[in-house]
């Protein structure tokens, strides 16, 4: 299985990165910045066939990557931030392995400071999407040559890597106090989101397959991209909670002018990071995704973990005020 050989590189590729830490490449020259941050959280529990009081054996490990690249020169800003974030669990008695959080996404912003106030011409470019397929999981009943029926666990494909993949770009005006508290706006923004054929492939012949097929992700039937203009809006804050604990909120709001301009995309995301020492972290995630072309209602997702955190590259120092 795929999952299953992408969970085995994924801990060798952590296990790789413990060992040789120096290893990891960093830009810092003229006026670049760049740092990132290594993370990666590991839990397993076990339980024999004589304990009473309940619980399902079962492992998992998430492992994230976050890097930023930083361009300053005078009145000239270029901020690029790379989120990559995957995890798998197996539960004892599943037939299949499940993801835990499956995530890839670049953010750029360009800005060119207006007179010496806190707005800035910006044009931002936004792509996100995921590493591998997701799924329905579900019980199905089974009967064989001998009349004997039994319960098989099973699953339908939902979605696939990289589909559906997001493209955003757009001019617009960014507010920017520092580098941990902005708000730009966009409101000449183009949405490409593309699919893979297989999800849409519907026989035009067939009447009743054309009355049953739903829009896959916004996409119609045999096509596979669905192109949008809309509005953006994308707020990020940052500040200590107390010493070593910090909070981050990112929000991103989007209306397709085309269709339902009132029917506002939301993708809202909270982390708390808790700085144990150089290498151990605590972290709570929560987030949350409006998306009526992908789901009826809201899309939650949550993650607490305590595990390894690796930082390289050097963060901008704050300037004095």
């Amino acid at each position: 299985m795929l999952e299953k050989y992408l969970f085995i590189v994924f801990i060798a590729f952590i296990v790789n990165d413990t060992v040789a830490q120096d290893s990891i490449p960093t830009a810092q020259q003229n006026n670049w910045n760049s740092w990132g941050r290594v993370s990666f959280i590991f839990n397993q529990s076990a339980f024999n066939a004589q304990w009473q009081g309940g619980g399902i054996t079962n492992i998992s490990g998430d492992v994230g990557v976050n890097y930023d690249l930083q361009y300053k020169q005078r009145k000239l800003s270029w901020d690029t931030k790379v989120i990559t974030e995957f995890g798998l669990s197996q539960v004892k008695d599943q037939r299949f392995l499940r993801k835990t959080t499956d995530r890839f996404e670049v953010n750029s912003i360009l800005g060119n400071q207006i007179n010496e106030s806190n707005w800035n011409y910006s044009a931002i470019f936004n792509f996100r999407t995921q590493f591998i397929s997701g799924y329905r999981f579900f019980d199905r009943e089974e009967t064989n040559d001998n009349g004997i029926t039994r319960t098989i666990q099973d699953r339908t494909e939902v979605s696939g890597g990289f589909s559906p993949a997001y493209f955003q770009i757009g001019p617009g005006f960014l507010w920017r106090k520092s580098k941990n508290f902005t708000i730009n706006l966009a409101p000449a923004t183009t949405r490409l989101i593309t699919v893979s054929p297989r999800f849409t492939k519907v026989d035009e012949n067939d009447p009743a397959a054309v009355d049953a097929y739903k829009p896959f992700f916004g996409v119609e039937a045999n096509r596979t991209a669905r192109w949008e203009v809309g509005a953006a809006v994308r707020a990020y804050g940052k500040f200590e909670v107390l010493e070593n604990i910090h909070l981050e909120q990112i929000l991103s709001l989007y209306s397709d002018y085309l269709d339902r301009p009132k029917n506002v995309d939301i993708d809202y995301a909270l982390n708390l990071f808790l700085k144990v020492n150089k290498y151990i972290s605590g972290n709570f995630a929560f987030q949350a995704i409006y998306d009526n072309n992908a789901a009826r209602g809201f899309q939650i997702r949550q993650v607490i973990g305590l595990g390894f955190r690796y930082d390289f590259g050097e963060k901008p120092k704050k300037k004095s005020t």
